[in-house]
């Protein structure tokens, strides 16, 4: 019986990353088209991103029905990837774990693994939130392994003040359900009807325990999660991306919901113009926020990403 987490016709495999004992989890949505990889967030895996089906349709199934090939992973320290030795030891005094240049060759590796079973086809890449930080830098560097690009909610860079040090944050931290959920909704205006499909996260919520072995064992119930990524958000909100967006060439979409506060007006216009690509779009959709692949809004997502990768066969 087909649970949240199951899309059709989806495959698993591991893939050991070059030169260490570490191991991505791939799932893999055959299709005839152009392969497309997806590259989650800061918190949580592919399984509940692009891999969850609300209605038994989840994004990688859209993707796959619109005829292309459809890839995702888990970053290590993620979901049904490996697990460094220092997540099971204390989190303080330790640099934050999986940073975007790490995280980028994880990425390469995947890139490189499918090009190899797609005779060297360029993949095009969407990336969530903190993922986009990952893939602009690997785009940057591999400009002939990317296709085209989309920037789903992306972190940009800001110019705040008297935010801590990103390395002083410590090696990990645990999420619970509900400070996802606090998360989720703070975008949202009071007097708005709930934006998420499912507002209480009755089902996404348990998936998001059970991505993490022990995360039920925890008080409260929590997944553990490397702090690379909000080192990474930190640095940027302090001046400091990881990547140079003018090195992107790539065609490049940004998408982003009407009031998500981590990639506003003024955030995607800078990243437009600071962008190298000669091909770039900037998409709002309407009552959407940073989660909106989560919302009712992903259909707006859905299409946009669709339209943005359908032109490279056109």
């Amino acid at each position: 019986m087909a649970t949240s987490l199951d899309a059709a016709i989806s495959l698993e495999a591991h893939l050991t990353m070059p030169g260490s004992d570490d191991t991505l989890l791939l799932r893999h949505w055959p299709g005839a088209g152009d392969p497309v990889l997806y590259v989650h967030g800061a918190t949580f895996p592919l399984a509940l991103s692009v891999g969850y089906r609300f209605g038994r349709r989840s994004w990688a199934d859209d993707l796959n029905a619109a005829g292309f090939d459809v890839w995702g992973f888990d970053f290590i320290g993620f979901g049904g990837s490996s697990r460094s030795r220092q997540m099971s030891m204390p989190a303080s005094g330790v640099l934050p774990l999986g940073r975007a240049p790490e995280a980028a060759n994880q990425v390469g590796a995947v890139v490189d693994h499918i090009r190899k079973v797609r005779a060297g086809a360029p993949v095009h890449i969407v990336a969530h939130s903190w993922g986009t930080m990952a893939a602009g830098r690997f785009a940057a560097d591999r400009p002939d392994a990317v296709g085209r690009l989309v920037l789903f909610a992306p972190i940009v860079r800001r110019e705040l003040e008297g935010l801590p040090r990103p390395e002083s944050i410590g090696a990990w931290r645990e999420v619970s359900i509900a400070d996802q959920l606090k998360r989720f909704v703070e975008d949202v205006p009071p007097s708005h009807p709930p934006v998420l499909i499912e507002p209480d996260l009755a089902e996404w919520g348990p998936a998001y325990l059970a991505s993490d072995a022990g995360a039920t064992g925890r008080n409260p119930p929590a997944v553990r999660i490397p702090n690379g990524p909000q080192a990474d958000i930190i640095a940027a909100m302090s001046g400091q991306l990881p990547y140079d967006p003018r090195r992107v060439q790539a065609p490049t979409l940004i998408v982003r919901g009407e009031w998500d506060n981590l990639c506003q007006d003024a955030d995607a216009a800078w990243l437009t113009h600071a962008l190298g690509a000669s091909q770039k779009a900037d998409v709002v959709v309407p009552s959407a926020t940073h989660l909106m692949h989560l919302e009712h809004g992903r259909e707006g997502l859905f299409a946009a990403t669709t339209a943005w990768l359908a032109r490279s066969a056109s």
